[in-house]
């Protein structure tokens, strides 16, 4: 028999379909995208190599890799592959990965309070992500992150703590997926183009675009400040271009049949972009953005009570000028990140162990000294 928090993430699944008919803008920005194609083409013997870590580990219910990984044969054997792992009930699933695989977890975690330990830590310190970075397998570095089914798909869909549903925004590669996070993650993908979209002039180039969407889950944290590569964002986008088109191209296409989007050719592929700025698409952009995101800008600009045909009564953002609205969001976005960076930082040191938490700050300071 599934449990309560299985059957609410079922539930939170099915709300994606009736979620854009709850918002009397958001619906024809989204009609027509329902499905975002995020299963990369890869070549088998890569495919291959990134299932066999699922091997040695306890069953999971959606799992994704991103980063190098996504550049098959090209990665650097030296960095580590990152995972992003899905699982119904993650102290059932840690109890488990502890009796196969005690070496991943820092020891004082183990003997001090084992997979109760690990999963308060994630859910209570943490934004409910547990990571065992530096596991060696078939001479290769991993680094896995562990989170409930039902935290995930809630963050993809309301930007709670904006921390998984930030790195699906980016390029991934779906290797499990049991609960179609693929297709909620189009909703996900829909309002970080509305975010992104608030954020950028009248004229703008495509490069331009995913550099914004991109940006938007950095905005406020605080590693970006002394950890990170400050060139991170652009790398990510020029590296991975191409994923990047493939990804948003269902969404943009549904903006552009709006009339918000106008696209014009320019060289290598990379398209110009002209978008309507006009009061009324800023206030669709904003009424297509995550409830989180919309209930504290509500907060700050007020809100005005609409009664759909259904006789429901919708709670709109007031926007009075798409200026101020794109800096409101602006503002809860960098909020949301702040708060959810401080608090998976804290949880990784604790979580990592003292020597492991040393090595892993220390390559990320390498690469933002260098950067």
């Amino acid at each position: 028999m599934l449990n309560n928090r299985y059957c609410k993430t079922y539930s939170l699944i099915n709300a994606v379909r009736f979620k854009v008919t709850e918002e009397s803008d958001a619906q024809p920005i989204m009609a027509g995208v329902c499905i975002i194609v995020l299963r990369l083409r890869m070549d088998s013997e890569t495919k291959t190599e990134l299932e066999d870590l699922l091997g040695v580990l306890p069953p999971v219910e959606f799992c994704c890799v991103y980063g190098s990984a996504l550049h098959g044969r090209k990665r650097d054997k030296s960095s580590m592959v990152d995972y992003i792992l899905g699982v119904s009930d993650p102290l059932k699933w840690h109890s488990e990965n502890l009796q196969r695989n005690r070496d991943h977890y820092a020891s004082w975690m183990v003997h001090l309070g084992g997979s109760k330990l690990i999963t308060e830590v994630a859910e209570k310190i943490g934004v409910g992500v547990h990571f065992n970075p530096f596991v060696t397998f078939n001479d290769q570095l991993y680094k896995y992150g562990v989170v409930r089914m039902h935290d995930l798909i809630d963050d993809i869909m309301n930007w709670e703590r904006f921390y998984l549903s930030g790195r699906l925004q980016k390029p991934v590669n779906i290797l499990v997926d049991q609960m179609e996070v693929e297709k909620v993650n189009s909703v996900n993908l829909s309002s970080a183009i509305s975010a992104a979209l608030l954020l950028l002039p009248p004229k703008f180039s495509e490069e331009e675009l995913y550099a914004k969407l991109c940006s938007l889950s950095y905005m406020g944290d605080l590693r970006m400040l002394f950890a990170e590569d400050k060139n991170k964002v652009m790398k990510i986008v020029q590296g991975q271009f191409d994923l990047f088109q493939r990804m948003y191209k269902p969404v943009l296409e549904g903006y552009a049949a709006k009339e918000l989007l106008r696209f014009s050719a320019s060289s290598a592929h990379h398209a110009n972009i002209t978008q309507d700025c006009g009061l009324s698409a800023a206030r669709s952009l904003v009424s297509s953005l995550p409830s989180t995101v919309r209930s504290r800008m509500r907060m700050k600009l007020g809100e005005r009570k609409i009664l759909t045909e259904s006789g429901g009564v919708v709670h709109e953002v007031v926007v009075g000028s798409r200026a101020e609205a794109a800096e409101c969001m602006r503002k809860v976005l960098r909020r949301i990140v702040m708060v959810s960076s401080v608090r998976q930082a804290v949880s990784g040191l604790l979580t990592a162990g003292g020597a492991t938490a040393v090595r892993y700050v220390a390559k990320k300071m390498r690469k933002a000294w260098n950067s």
